[in-house]
């Protein structure tokens, strides 16, 4: 009996070859991508720039298990001598701090190559724009890591709105809530916090880049519906922090309907909390980060039920995304992979020119960037205008 099917290679005949810039050393985040890339054999990671010391760079490359002569010592070393091969890399994985991502794309689009970038894309909403037509322009494929995208069950409950289960949607609630800010860090801290509460490294505020940006793609991944207008309150709850560590944001989605953000990384012992409920005229769905198989489906005056992942009757979205039987918990390291498999698929596509399967086509991309970096100008605006109203729209 064969196993399971392989479009990339079915379409190339081999695996796609995968560059990676950033991720080196203590990085945690490297490592999950690495891994997410490797996961379904769509990808082999082939190469790699994996810290801004060229020395490091190399070193932790090798540690990684790249071959000495494809650990390279910055992104412009890889991409020159990447690009002088017979076997060089069709992608890059962007995984550095949030203010290199817009000039490290831009190199990557120039040269042809397919991208994958950790969020936020940008540090600016006209950055963001400028690469939603550099990417355009290049044909090429950008996938944005917006992991909550890639869980199955909330593929699930994109699913469901989208065929109007839930009827008109009246309401939407989004939490994201961290521990790890909750107070002032010392000088041992890890480098990955301080860089984030850099302005110019992190963004304009460490809570709307960092989680924010997630929980706005989340709403509108699931709802289907832009954000049309917000208000903020934006600021730091811990005394003695320049940067944010919290956000409540109202918001009214382009039909009208209202939500509520709550975002914070100072809330004290909460790990990672990511939870999110819509309600309609029909009913409601709620979902949890924490117990990611399971969506909750409510219909007025009915029990509730439980939908599960892996179980039969669920959408084709959600069972493409899900791996193993049901029971055996599937978490970020797999909803990290079905964006990687998706994207692979996509650019294998590009490659070949042949078809891709439709649902491999609804991963995170550049236009998600953009708006997200529009929503936290937006949320700045507001906030400092005491919380007025603001126009977080956008047109890519």
């Amino acid at each position: 009996m064969g196993g399971p099917t392989n479009p990339v290679i079915d379409m190339l005949g081999r695996r796609l070859r995968l560059g990676v810039v950033g991720g080196g050393g203590a990085s945690s985040v490297g490592e999950v991508h690495r891994a997410a890339a490797r996961l379904d054999n769509r990808f082999e990671v082939v190469a790699g720039a994996l810290s801004a010391s060229p020395e490091r760079g190399r070193a932790h490359g090798v540690r990684a298990g790249l071959a000495a002569d494809r650990a390279y010592g910055s992104l412009d070393e890889m991409l020159d001598r990447e690009g002088r091969r017979d076997d060089g890399i069709d992608a890059v994985a962007i995984m550095t701090p949030n203010h290199l991502h817009y000039p490290q794309c831009k190199a990557v689009l120039a040269r042809g190559l397919h991208v994958i970038c950790d969020k936020p894309m940008t540090t600016s909403a006209a950055d963001g724009l400028d690469l939603v037509n550099r990417v355009r322009d290049s044909g090429a494929v950008f996938c944005l890591t917006h992991e909550y995208s890639g869980f199955a069950m909330v593929r699930q409950a994109r699913a469901m709105i989208a065929a109007g289960e839930l009827g008109e949607i009246r309401q939407v609630h989004v939490e994201y809530s961290q521990g790890q800010l909750s107070s002032l860090l010392g000088e041992d801290a890890a480098a990955g916090l301080k860089w984030r509460l850099d302005h110019e490294r992190g963004g304009p505020s460490v809570v709307l880049s960092d989680v924010g940006t997630h929980a706005h793609q989340l709403l509108t991944f699931i709802t289907g519906m832009g954000l049309a207008r917000l208000s903020a309150d934006v600021g730091a709850t811990v005394p003695g922090r320049s940067n944010d560590d919290y956000a409540g944001i109202l918001l009214r989605l382009e039909n009208g309907a209202r939500g509520v953000l709550w975002l914070t990384q100072a809330a004290s012992g909460s790990e990672n909390v990511v939870r999110v409920k819509v309600f309609g005229s029909k009913g409601g769905l709620v979902w949890e980060q924490n117990i990611p198989d399971h969506l909750k489906h409510m219909v007025q005056a009915q029990p509730a039920r439980i939908l599960s992942r892996g179980l039969p009757g669920l959408s084709a979205a959600a069972t493409r995304a899900s791996r193993i039987p049901a029971g055996h918990r599937e978490g970020l390291l797999e909803a990290f992979a079905n964006l990687y498999k998706d994207a692979a698929e996509a650019m294998a596509a590009k490659i070949s020119g042949l078809p891709a399967d439709p649902l491999a086509l609804d991963f995170p991309n550049a236009k998600d960037g953009a708006r997200g970096m529009r929503f936290v100008e937006a949320a700045l605006e507001s906030s400092q205008a005491g919380g007025g109203w603001v126009d977080c729209s956008l047109t890519v």
